[in-house]
């Protein structure tokens, strides 16, 4: 299952930049409310999103991400 993979990718970026529990990360989880990012962590998280994916989020975009599964949707969408 392709997103099974994808979800996993973003998973392990989004553990290592936001430094949070991986139980914490799951498809519904709101970056900045459930896994406490703010602004700056969610250029981090973007950049380092686009160099293990090759993807890159357009700045709007970005800005429309809310959840985990914003962003494993805006990848399958633009892979």
């Amino acid at each position: 299952m392709v997103e099974v993979a994808m979800f996993d990718v973003v998973k392990e970026v989004i553990i290592d930049t936001l430094s949070c529990a991986s139980e914490k990360v799951t498809m519904e989880a709101n970056l900045f409310e459930d896994l406490g990012a703010d602004s700056l962590d969610a250029v981090e998280l973007s950049l380092a999103v686009e160099e293990k994916t090759g993807i890159t989020i357009d700045e709007d975009a970005m800005a429309e991400i809310k959840t985990v599964a914003d962003i494993v949707n805006y990848l399958e969408a633009h892979k």
